[in-house]
């Protein structure tokens, strides 16, 4: 697989795991935050928009809870390190899809997140992906970062 042949008008869940039940990322999880992920047009990152709900305040008026932002974090880290190493190996996200899990998940917060506006999110493989790979991710409004996660995504066998 490579960057060229990766359909960037396509979720990379919608498009590996259609199935998927998870509740951040899941296609199959009606109940869940359904976050979509594309290829960068550069190919060395994963965007992706999140459209928050006021149902997921911090109690403080139009602030969102700090447990999405590491959920949404997470999630894009994970589909990150899987595109990578997809990449790397040169596989199709379409067979036997390499999986990952968090193995570590740090969030720094810069700012509050406002919940009245579209999220964003950015993220890429620091090195390059293998058994542990490590996945900064960016999150906030517009052109302000008010999260940074560093993430060691672990590969799982099998």
């Amino acid at each position: 697989m490579t960057v060229e042949t990766v359909a960037r008008d396509e979720a990379v869940q919608d498009l590996a795991w259609p199935e998927g039940t998870c509740h951040g990322c899941g296609p199959a999880n009606s109940d869940g935050l359904q976050l979509k992920s594309y290829l960068s047009v550069t190919g060395d990152q994963l965007v992706a928009t999140f459209g928050p709900d006021a149902i997921f305040n911090s109690g403080v008026p139009n602030i969102m809870y700090g447990g999405l932002v590491a959920s949404l974090i997470d999630c894009q880290a994970m589909w990150t390190a899987i595109v990578s190493a997809h990449l790397a190996e040169d596989r199709p996200l379409t067979d036997d899809l390499i999986l990952y899990v968090t193995g570590e998940l740090n969030v720094g917060y810069r700012k509050p997140t406002p919940l009245d506006q579209p999220i964003h999110l950015r993220s890429w493989v620091e090195g390059k992906p293998g058994r542990k790979t490590r996945v900064t991710c960016e999150l906030g409004p517009d052109d302000t970062v008010t999260a940074v996660g560093d993430i060691l995504a672990v590969r799982v066998d099998g």
